[in-house]
């Protein structure tokens, strides 16, 4: 029994005619009659009569129909399942992400990837590099925001995304705020709040410190989503340090002010990884397009 002919066969029924339904199919009625044949004799029944209006149902004919019925719908709902999947409309994704990214890339570009894409499910880890690296290597996560590595990570295929230049940032009350230079040095008797001490803002002022000869940075909060930190620096005299857009963003709502430290300057370039030589899936590759345009995006607000 071949299925083109069940669905040939559910044509003739609908149409009632061999000649209406052979035009419907694109078919010449000698092929549609062919057709009908092989499958009675692979039903071993007689599946239509003739008549001078055209051809009726038999009883095996009709009880086949009813099961051709729902058949019909599941292979419209099977083919229309497997485009899903194919054009990244569909599918599961596990995806990893820096703190930072987390609270500002993620949102907007979950947006964009779902508006049209109902069957799309996405595990989301949020960690440091130190995590999401060897998650990447390991095939536990299909893509991870991560800082760009030089030279790449090992076994790790990375594309550029965008870039940040980090500020230090305080509640507008704050002291420092309030100077027009401040010296590395006026930063190691304060307290601090860091997304992680893992990764870029506290290693960076850790290693600046060291560099100068003072003692590591003295940390008073880590962890919590973005909006938290940002929150509790504005109602404190703890210091941060983050993207300037990120703080320029919430500045006026906040109550936050960019600390002008005289000193070097950090950038952050940020990118989406995934493993090499790694079956990267549609809704993998329909992601990473998103993130880059949501990137671009971000770049442009940010001048």
């Amino acid at each position: 029994m071949e299925l083109r002919d069940i669905e040939y066969f559910a044509v003739v029924a609908e149409h009632g005619h061999l000649g209406r339904a052979a035009e419907a199919l694109g078919l010449s009625t000698p092929a549609l009659s062919k057709s009908l044949r092989r499958l009675e004799k692979a039903m071993q029944a007689k599946l239509v009569t003739r008549t001078p209006k055209g051809v009726e149902l038999t009883t095996e004919g009709s009880a086949l129909l009813a099961h051709v019925r729902p058949l019909r719908l599941s292979l419209h709902d099977i083919t229309r399942e497997i485009a899903d999947l194919s054009e990244g409309r569909s599918g599961h994704l596990r995806l990893g992400c820096l703190p930072g990214a987390a609270d500002d890339l993620l949102p907007t570009a979950f947006r964009a990837l779902l508006s049209d894409a109902q069957g799309v499910t996405v595990s989301v880890t949020v960690a440091g590099d130190a995590v999401l690296v060897p998650a990447l290597r390991n095939g536990l996560l299909d893509l991870a925001i991560v800082n760009l590595a030089t030279p790449p990570y090992e076994g790790i295929i990375q594309e550029h995304l965008y870039e940040d230049e980090f500020v230090v940032y305080a509640s507008t009350d704050h002291r420092l705020a309030k100077l027009h230079h401040v010296k590395i040095a006026d930063l190691a008797q304060e307290r601090w709040a860091f997304p992680t001490l893992d990764g870029i803002s506290h290693k960076w002022i850790n290693r600046v410190f060291e560099d100068n000869g003072l003692p590591p940075p003295r940390v008073t909060l880590v962890g919590g989503p973005m909006q938290i930190r940002l929150q509790a620096i504005g109602s404190s005299h703890l210091l941060g340090f983050a993207p300037r857009r990120i703080v320029r963003q919430v500045a006026s709502r906040l109550r936050l002010a960019e600390v002008p430290v005289k000193g070097p300057t950090c950038t952050r370039h940020m990118g989406v990884g995934y493993r090499k030589d790694a079956y990267l899936s549609p809704v993998a590759r329909r992601f990473i397009e998103v993130l880059k345009t949501t990137a671009k995006e971000i770049a442009a607000g940010s001048k």
